[in-house]
């Protein structure tokens, strides 16, 4: 079990934006989309956004995919680099080890624009949602929903992942801060990985005889931990909270097992990457990032909020 960080070690991860950093023109037409793994569902749905998005606008795409291999995904970019391009759109597998090869890319003049994961340097323009704002939303319906002195959990994603801090950042402002009669049990970083909450809230199950409320970075993570529960027949009475609003996710929350999950706009990303890039290669370039909002999901909004 790869239960990395008990307790509460933050470490944000820096992500340099180009907003008026005078980043260079495309040197050609084609796109590069550079995914850190095909296999992940959420960025699955970034993807096939922009894929959709780029083919009606006629806009040629090489796709890769780095199985969630950083040193993998260094080799597919440096080829790409190579090549040359008019953009290449980064899901980074490893935002630190990355940066050496951005950096390559700003060299070479091709720009760089960062979706969903983030990278610890390099020049880059994102397609992005603010992290804090979801921890938020988790955190403001927590403290109004969980019963007085309740105990929770919290599963982080990978905590070299800003996204991963940021949400964590926001639920503690918003919730534990303000409500200082729940207690935190324990706090683990599971990383992204329904598999890895699973093992985890088995543990915590061992531990804990009462547990109120989950909290995850992630629908996966919150499915994770539901299905534990479910096993072991205590689901019933435990508040579970999830971002991304995957359907699976959805269907949790239409079946009463999640009480929220916050919709992180996977179609939005990747039409908004789609379209940084197209300026780049139209002789427009963008100077600055794009941000999309989140939207919190409950059994009263979901069938006002598609997917």
């Amino acid at each position: 079990m790869n239960l990395r960080k008990w307790g509460l070690l933050l470490l944000p991860a820096a992500c340099l934006s180009l907003a008026g950093c005078g980043l260079p023109g495309a040197s050609s037409d084609r796109v590069i989309y550079a995914n850190y793994d095909d296999g992940d569902g959420f960025c699955a749905q970034i993807k096939d956004a922009f894929a959709a998005k780029a083919k009606a606008d006629g806009i040629e795409v090489e796709f890769l995919d780095a199985k969630n291999d950083g040193n993998m995904q260094i080799d597919q970019l440096n080829e790409a680099i190579g090549r040359g391009a008019g953009a290449i759109i980064l899901l980074a597998a490893d935002g630190s080890s990355i940066v050496k090869t951005i950096e390559k890319a700003n060299d070479a003049g091709i720009p760089i624009i960062t979706v969903n994961r983030s990278v610890a340097g390099g020049k880059v323009l994102r397609a992005y949602s603010d992290d804090v704002e979801a921890g938020r939303m988790q955190g403001e319906y927590m403290a109004a929903h969980l019963p007085p002195n309740a105990k929770i959990v919290y599963l982080q994603g990978d905590e070299t992942q800003s996204s991963a801090v940021g949400r964590w950042e926001g639920f503690k402002a918003a919730c534990l801060d303000k409500r200082p009669d729940i207690r935190l049990l324990s706090f683990v970083d599971a990383g992204w990985s329904k598999a890895e909450a699973l093992k985890t809230m088995m543990l915590w199950m061992n531990m804990f005889p009462e547990i109120n409320g989950v909290v995850a970075g992630n629908d996966e993570m919150a499915l994770g931990a539901i299905a534990a529960l479910k096993g072991a027949n205590r689901l019933e009475g435990c508040l579970i909270s999830g971002v991304d609003a995957t359907p699976a996710g959805l269907a949790a929350v239409t079946a009463g097992e999640m009480v929220q999950t916050v919709k992180q706009d996977a179609k939005g990303q990747g039409e908004a990457a789609l379209t940084l890039a197209e300026g780049f290669i139209k002789g427009n370039p963008p100077s600055s990032d794009t941000s999309i909002p989140f939207t919190s999901i409950t059994q009263e909004n979901i069938g006002q909020v598609g997917n």
